[in-house]
């Protein structure tokens, strides 16, 4: 007899029709239920217009649901029997979740609707669990084996998180998993699960920070995203690096995953484009979209619910363009505006159904998707501002420094000002600021003329850079080199000097008398600076805001904004207040914690970051108040001094990274912007991109993760057309 975990592995949903035959909100979640499309089904709850009427649609499908699964357990066969009964625990379950989550404050049910709604829901698994385990005891088999099938296979979701990709100290949700999976009771497995779900959830500081509407949190992972909804989560970024890690984590995407979300593993897609199976070689660049679109679409339907009734304020996925065409502004916006109509068209189906029944007024298939564009060039100028006008979000990635992120924000000012005058709805859109890969670039910078000095101090400098680079575990690499400058580059990166202050540091520069000859005072200095360095994405996330989003500084953008692009009071604000910036790419909890803001930031967290934060606010002497509006509490003044000091080699690199252009300044000048002289007027042009340091590194990384991403793909589908 097979088991039952290995039935429901096996069994794929039935197909949908495009247009469903519902006859009221109840009827419509059994049908998906039975047809195997569960999360879909506790889904379409998720609509403003369910409010006042959540108790009553859900007791009727209580009652459908209910009558099935008796029929099930006394008539069906046994396999027919262990699926109908999955997938009602199932919907319930997920139900259940979005009324615990932050989903409920999204939708704005009362609080008392949640309360009796969960009631219903917990009455009614308590007891169909109780009529499997009845039954289950007369057939002499493991009580209630499908309540906790179905319990499993969500909790293996879960632990699926960088399970094959790890990273130190694991993913939130995987720990949050493995906690459930712990104290589970074994005689109430559904009742358990959702009460230490809903702890869980509840006591996160995600959370909590979301319901305060202290902050907006994003995911910076392709998986998970289902239960970090419920946390709060409400955005997901994606890049090549991350679409190849969700493909190792979840090799179900490559084939065999079951569609329960209507979206087709890759193996699905290359069949239904028999010309690209021919030549797989020749169509590489097209592959790799196709298998980027597997991993987008089951983001978009995580998040759509939120998406839909938050108008695109919430539930945005940031894909990013291909880093090869990234300077091409008309590949990429051909690009773009190819995965856009895909995502439409692939929506117009999810939409059907989980939109049945609510008004028509409410549009269908909008894809609640916003385009990574690189700031790598000046190409990412036009490309940013010509989307953003026809409707479609940007985010902005590869930014790193305030004029950059100055710049692209008013590109895509301009852009969603021409959309709004056209009565083109905005969704929220992102400026990242990859604040952890400034600081590994500021690193570098400080390491390479630290190293350099001691070298030019030793009498063999080829035999001192070998000792060196032997201590760290770097010369295999270092050898390589031909030039004692690209020697010193390679043992300076952050591969082998993060921290700065490392013990093979501080002896290496006390040797050679940089800054003097006595470990113990370097290594006070080298802790100073490397701490001084964590701060430095920070000081761009805290400039950046107040340019654009303090208190003081807002008002005159709204009528800067009316006056330079005739624009109404109301149509201002959308071009403004929909801008997030994105703090991204973190190194430390403080990169969270000291950028919090209500209104106008949203925080990308890569899932071991996650369980950082959460460990840090479980300590006893956290105060969520003290994080609380964080963005607008200064630094101490004498960090930055710090990095410009006389005994650093910074100045030049923070001069590029925190003062804006003169340009700029004649902007924010012209919109009565105050203190303008406080922001300086030398930092990069947009000319000077390509060529700053951590630009650089980053299209160097993301290229070559999409070489390697693309040679995976191009051997599958060779795999699948020797098989035809």
């Amino acid at each position: 007899m097979k088991k039952v975990s290995d039935i429901l592995m096996q069994t794929k949903p039935d197909e949908l029709e495009n247009f469903p035959l519902s006859l009221d909100h109840a009827d419509h979640i059994t049908r998906l239920t039975l047809k195997g499309y569960c999360k879909l089904a506790a889904d379409h709850i998720l609509h403003p217009e369910m409010r006042g009427h959540l108790e009553e649609t859900l007791g009727n499908a209580i009652r459908k649901l209910n009558l099935v699964f008796n029929e099930a357990i006394l008539n069906k066969r046994y396999e027919e029997k262990i699926v109908q009964c999955a997938r009602i625990y199932d919907t319930l379950l997920n139900m259940a979740l979005n009324l615990i989550g932050f989903e409920r404050k999204i939708i704005g049910f009362s609080e008392s609707e949640v309360k009796n709604s969960l009631t219903l829901l917990t009455t009614a698994l308590k007891d169909l669990e109780a009529l499997e385990r009845g039954k289950a005891r007369n057939d002499d088999q493991n009580e209630a084996s499908i309540a906790k099938a179905v319990v499993e296979r969500t909790l293996t979701e879960m632990k699926t998180v960088m399970k094959v990709v790890y990273r130190h100290p694991g993913a939130m949700v995987a720990h949050i998993a493995e906690k459930i999976e712990k104290n589970l009771n074994k005689e109430d497995i559904l009742g358990s699960f959702l009460r230490l779900s809903e702890q869980e959830i509840q006591s996160n500081i995600y959370h909590k920070l979301s319901m305060m509407g202290a902050c907006k949190f994003g995911n910076d992972y392709a998986l998970g995203l289902r239960f970090l909804r419920h946390v709060g989560f409400v955005q997901v970024t994606t890049n090549p690096s991350l679409a190849a890690v969700a493909y190792e984590d979840d090799p179900s995407m490559w084939e065999g995953y079951n569609g329960e979300d209507l979206c087709p593993d890759f193996k699905v897609i290359i069949k239904q484009h028999p010309e690209l199976l021919k030549d797989p070689e020749k169509f590489g660049d097209e592959i790799t979209a196709y298998a980027t679109e597997v991993s987008i679409w089951r983001n978009l339907t995580v998040f759509r619910p939120i998406a839909v009734a938050s108008n695109m304020v919430h539930g945005m996925i940031s894909l990013q363009l291909n880093p090869f065409i990234a300077d091409n502004y008309e590949e990429s916006v051909n690009y773009a505006l190819k995965f856009y109509l895909d995502a439409q068209e692939f929506l117009r189906l999810y939409d059907a159904w989980l939109l049945w029944g609510y008004s028509e007024n409410v549009e269908r298939g909008r894809p609640n998707i916003v385009f990574k564009v690189a700031g790598s060039s000046p190409a990412s100028i036009d490309i940013t501002r010509k989307l953003e006008s026809l409707g479609i979000g940007t985010n902005n990635t590869v930014t790193f420094t305030v004029s950059q992120m100055v710049e692209l924000i008013l590109a895509k000012i301009e852009g969603r000002a021409e959309a709004v005058k056209k009565g083109i709805p905005l969704t929220t859109v992102y400026e990242t600021n990859m604040g952890g890969r400034l600081d590994d670039h500021v690193r570098e910078v400080q390491a390479e003329a630290l190293v350099k000095k001691a070298i030019e101090e030793a009498s063999d400098k080829d035999f001192a850079l070998k000792n060196f680079a032997e201590e760290l575990g770097a010369w295999e690499e270092v050898s390589q080199k031909k030039t004692l400058a690209e020697k010193i580059t390679v043992v300076s990166s952050r591969k082998y000097l993060r921290p700065l202050n490392k013990e093979q540091m501080v002896r290496f520069l006390a040797k050679h008398g940089v800054p003097c000859n006595s470990e113990e005072r370097v290594k006070a200095y080298l802790e100073t600076l490397e701490n001084d360095i964590g701060y430095c994405g920070i000081l761009v996330t805290k400039r950046v805001y107040e340019i654009f989003f303090s208190p003081q500084n807002k008002p005159r953008w709204i009528s800067y904004l009316q006056t330079k692009y005739d624009l109404t009071e109301e149509q201002a604000k959308k071009v403004l207040f929909g801008i997030d910036i994105l703090p991204a790419s973190k190194r430390h909890i403080k990169e969270t914690l000291l950028t919090l803001a209500g209104t106008n930031v949203t925080h990308t967290e890569f899932p071991n970051h996650q369980t950082a934060v959460l460990s840090a606010c479980s300590e006893p002497s956290f105060k969520i108040e003290n994080c609380l509006e964080s963005i607008f509490k200064p630094l101490d003044s004498a960090i930055l001094q710090r990095l410009i000091g006389d005994t650093n080699d910074l100045k030049n690199e923070v001069t590029k990274f925190y003062e804006i252009t003169e340009a700029q300044s004649e902007i924010l000048k012209k919109a009565k912007i105050p203190d303008v002289e406080q922001y300086g007027s030398k930092g990069i042009l947009p000319s000077q991109w390509p060529k700053f340091g951590a630009v650089v590194k980053t299209m160097d990384e993301f290229s070559s993760s999409y070489e390697t991403f693309k040679a995976k793909c191009i051997s599958f589908v060779k795999k699948v057309s020797k098989e035809r």
